[in-house]
């Protein structure tokens, strides 16, 4: 589904060029769930970032079923993004002045779904996430386990194929994280959602299917370290 060939990118900061990716290569199979695990510095969110055209390559290939996106336009690529990608930061991002259940449909209105159609989306991944009592509250009346759920079923309401999640539980107590875990790989499972979780937590690491280590800039066999 994702196969990612020769990745390289570099940030020019002062005048040199830091080279965060240095030719990674790397293949993601649909429904497959992933780890990728490194340093701080490691490249991990800006390898994330380019999976999810939030940013582009500077050198390299990364194809969506055999289909070079980078090679669209920005408009395009938008488009894509917001149909196909979903996202989960390890800050949920979400807007205070909007309840739960309306920052659930920003994305569908956004995209130009009917108000009814995202509603009826948002209300089914709340119920999902287990908020349907939830509906009415703002992100400031709700706890951080729960301002996660929501961050989780707004990144479902355009029915993605890719969900990335940067850190999702690393803002949360381990009994909350490891809800937040149950939801992310119960949908890779029900839903057949490709996977992709960047973390540190080795607990959450280990119960994808595939574990990945970044380390200089490229991808390493997890197994073997």
């Amino acid at each position: 589904m994702i196969l990612v060939s020769d990745l390289k990118k570099t940030f020019i900061k002062d005048g040199n060029n830091i080279e965060v990716l240095k030719g990674l290569n790397l293949e993601i199979r649909r429904g497959e769930s992933l780890a990728m695990l490194g340093v701080s510095g490691a490249g991990k969110s800006t390898l994330i970032h380019i999976l999810g055209a939030l940013d582009h390559p500077t050198s390299g290939t990364v194809l969506f079923d055999d289909i070079n996106i980078f090679s669209w336009d920005d408009n395009k690529i938008a488009k894509f993004r917001n149909r196909k990608i979903g996202f989960v930061f390890q800050l949920h991002n979400l807007l205070p002045e909007f309840s739960a259940l309306e920052n659930t449909m920003m994305p569908a209105l956004i995209h130009g779904l009917s108000r009814r159609e995202a509603k009826q989306r948002a209300e089914s991944l709340l119920e999902t996430v287990g908020l349907a009592h939830r509906f009415t509250h703002k992100s400031g009346e709700l706890s951080g386990g729960e301002q996660q759920r929501v961050a989780v079923a707004r990144a479902l309401v355009m029915e993605p194929d890719i969900l990335l999640a940067d850190e999702p539980t690393g803002n949360l107590d381990t009994e909350t994280g490891k809800k937040i875990e149950d939801i992310l790989l119960g949908l890779n499972i029900s839903k057949k959602i490709t996977l992709v979780v960047v973390t540190h937590n080795k607990s959450l690491a280990d119960r994808m299917q595939k574990r990945v280590g970044l380390r200089d800039g490229r991808t390493y066999d997890i197994s073997s370290t």
